[in-house]
């Protein structure tokens, strides 16, 4: 293929079709595939490597290098111009190779004769298989139709590789999709589960990389760009009244669909040699290569723009990937890339547990998650192409970890831990209904936190007291357009029958950072997280939070209620949405509407800023919650979404809780009720640690109230406080250790 021609690119498609169609071992077909390549291009050596683990590549087949060196020659990513080639996932075409940066030379393979490299990743769906390479005598660079002819080929290596084509002895050549796999990522909801897989869009495998007939391989991708063409036509028709960011979006689709550059290049695909899918599957495979380094967060929209039309144009030419309901496994662990909080709910609680590619900790499905207590990985990186419909998988929340396909010892293990979990709530039953008082005669009240009708059963359930938090924005998350007025008014009214008396903390729209309305323009912010979020989004555009006070007080209909504002950083922003809340009274008196029995008026401490605000705040303020998920990262200024960071920092931190401490010491002042809101009060250590500081309420998760009131009945919290106050004194960092062992010999 010297000349580079689009015949001589097809007669070697054509080759390896055969190659792959006849009865040969997996290492004999790669064999035979490295001596047709090389033969074709006219070049001395031809070599495939591929990963034996996530970090090292091995040369599995070779012509033209020392055949003792196959399964020998080993490299990291990154070591060498082949492991380059890897870690970059970009080719590396040079005349002399020994002077290229990287270089390395391998005596054991006798490549020292060989002055030209030529080095493709070989990729499938953004995922790095391996390396394929060619080299000659000749110094020279490889022209353009060479290099694309090789991107070809490569490509269909790809695909042969997912086909099970090249399985053999040794880690290298191991079948796809059928070993063991542990997969660590990070905690979205507590939680262990045992299920089988259930991919949220299932993957599309090509079966016939290579066509046998490119005329009719052109006519197939027409018809299906046309019919997928007609289908965003048609949402964009539907979308038309919708919002404007829906709008957008669409019209990138469409934007895509009607790409001629991307046409062109498809074309080009089929030309040398590819069938319509697999001319699909190489453009999509450089699209998520390319998404995995841009950093421009819209060029990445974009991206994953193409990526999802790229999909939907597989299933329209395949016909795979259209499962119906029927199809869900009794026991079904959904995995996805991502997923929105409507398409979670849609799923409700028939999932077992759920895992996500990307996602985070305070994401809208972590969110949706917790309030149906699934438990959720997120951040597992490569589950959506290492794992299959059907496999068995085993997902620890508690630890962020995933097994797929797991071994017999790791199942026995797993399954140990679940049947101990089911003991320990049995033991729990007997306390449900009785106080959480401690040794020394403390009554702690444990409350729950929730955000959804599902999550009111709960309230009898696990023992909670009452609602500590309701988080009103998932309402508004979960719809493509902006809830009615009156739709509200009916909802937070079956809240507070469901609650039958007790009480309900309603927190008011907490949207910004990471929780972003599908039909509100989302705001470019370097830190979103410290940005134009909660209560300051509330006072910037005070319609919404006006119609969602009118709501709140025509829902309690004569009822006690309580209101709490998020992210209150200064008196002043407390004042003003107290004086919103004033309004709204006044204008529902002069409607003539029924106001609330009582009205509680409160806000979440969760800057640091706020825990010094001047006396008259907390002499002004009806309550306040500590929202310890964000007090915690502002107050070590450690993103919480940051894997690197989360885990570095301790809630039992001396200096953290000596600023609790401070507050619970101004509150007793004011005579503010006090209430602590997060993770951290669900974790039974944890928990009996911020009481034996000063706090006598907390509000967690419904699962999180039994384990955290067995705990508190058996501790004598004047002692805890003890150990707390001589590790202080020592200059300890952290008290965890100490109070560990407290607990190990008193409880």
């Amino acid at each position: 293929m010297a000349d580079g021609t689009e015949s001589e690119s097809r007669k070697l498609l054509g080759r390896l079709r055969e190659a792959m169609a006849d009865d040969e071992a997996g290492q004999a077909r790669l064999n035979r595939i490295t001596h047709l390549i090389a033969d074709s291009m006219g070049t001395e050596v031809c070599s495939v490597y591929l990963f034996r683990d996530e970090e090292t590549l091995e040369l599995c087949a070779t012509e033209g290098l020392k055949p003792e060196a196959v399964h020998q020659t080993r490299m990291r990513i990154g070591e060498g111009l082949v492991g380059r080639v890897a870690g970059r996932r970009q080719v590396i075409n040079t005349a002399d190779a020994p002077s290229a940066e990287g270089f390395r030379y391998m005596p054991e393979t006798g490549e020292e004769r060989f002055t030209s490299f030529l080095g493709i990743p070989i990729q499938r769906l953004g995922e790095t298989l391996g390396v394929l390479v060619v080299q000659s005598r000749q110094a020279r660079e490889f022209s353009a139709d060479e290099v694309y002819a090789l991107e070809v080929v490569a490509m269909v290596i790809a695909e042969m590789a997912e086909l099970g084509a090249f399985v053999g002895e040794g880690a290298a050549l191991s079948p796809l999709h059928q070993q063991s796999v542990l997969l660590r990522g990070g905690t979205g909801q507590e939680g262990a589960a045992e299920g089988h897989v259930w991919l949220h869009e299932p993957r599309v495998v090509v079966t016939n990389p290579i066509a046998d007939d490119p005329a009719r391989e052109l006519d197939r991708l027409n018809e299906a760009v046309e019919e997928l063409r007609v289908g965003v036509d048609k949402m964009l028709e539907i979308s038309q009244d919708g919002d404007k960011d829906q709008m957008q979006v669409l019209e990138a689709y469409r934007m895509f669909a009607n790409s001629k550059g991307w046409m062109r290049r498809m074309e080009e695909d089929i030309s040398r040699g590819l069938s319509a899918e697999a001319a699909v599957e190489k453009e999509q495979s450089q699209a998520r290569a390319r998404m995995g380094q841009v950093n421009d967060p819209y060029l990445r929209e974009r991206l994953a723009d193409l990526d999802d039309l790229s999909n939907r144009l597989l299933r329209i030419l395949t016909g795979q990937g259209n499962y119906s309901d029927e199809e869900l496994p009794s026991d079904p662990i959904l995995v996805a890339r991502n997923i929105g909080p409507g398409e979670l709910l849609e799923y409700g609680r028939s999932l077992k547990g759920i895992v996500l590619e990307e996602g985070s900790v305070g994401s809208h499905a972590a969110i949706v998650a917790r309030a149906l207590a699934i438990p959720l990985v997120v951040h597992a990186e490569r589950i959506t192409t290492e794992a299959l419909n059907g496999d068995h998988i085993m997902v620890d929340g508690d630890q962020g970890i995933v097994h797929l396909r797991p071994d017999d010892t790791v199942v026995a293990a797993f399954r140990d831990k679940i049947a101990m979990q089911a003991q320990a709530q049995e033991r729990y039953a007997s306390i449900r209904n009785k106080p959480a008082l401690t040794l020394d005669d403390e009554t702690i009240s444990l409350h729950m936190n929730a955000g959804l009708m599902a999550d009111l059963p709960s309230l009898s359930s696990s023992g909670a007291e009452g609602v500590g938090l309701f988080r009103t924005e998932l309402q508004f998350l979960v719809r493509n357009k902006m809830p009615k007025r009156s739709e509200l008014v009916a909802l937070y009214g079956r809240v507070l029958d469901a609650a039958q008396g007790q009480r309900v903390v309603f927190r008011t729209l907490d949207i910004g950072s990471d929780k972003v309305l599908p039909y509100m323009k989302p705001t470019d912010e370097p830190n979103p997280a410290l940005g134009w979020r909660a209560i300051r989004v509330g006072l910037d555009k005070p319609g919404v939070m006006r119609m969602q006070l009118q709501a709140l007080m025509r829902a309690a209909n004569g009822r006690p209620l309580t209101i709490m504002f998020p992210f209150v950083a200064q008196f002043d922003e407390y004042r003003a949405a107290r004086a919103e809340v004033d309004k709204a009274i006044a204008r529902e008196k002069r409607l003539g509407h029924v106001l609330p029995e009582t009205l509680e008026v409160g806000a979440m401490l969760e800057t640091p800023s706020l825990a010094f605000a001047p006396q008259k705040f907390f002499d002004e303020v009806g309550f306040l919650s500590i929202g310890g998920n964000d007090l915690k990262q502002f107050f070590f200024a450690a993103d919480r979404e940051n894997e690197r960071v989360r885990r570095r920092y301790d809630v039992l931190n001396v200096s953290f809780l000596s600023l609790i401490e401070q507050i619970v010491q101004r509150c007793e002042t004011s005579g503010t009720p006090l209430s602590y809101c997060g993770e951290d009060a669900g974790r039974p250590v944890e928990a009996v640690c911020l009481c034996a500081m000063g706090l006598r309420t907390l509000s967690m998760r419904p699962a999180s109230i039994a384990p955290v009131k067995s705990l508190l009945r058996r501790v004598n919290l004047s002692e805890v406080r003890a150990v707390i106050e001589t590790s202080r004194s020592k200059g300890e960092q952290s008290v965890r250790n100490a109070v560990m062992e407290y607990l190990r010999t008193s409880t």
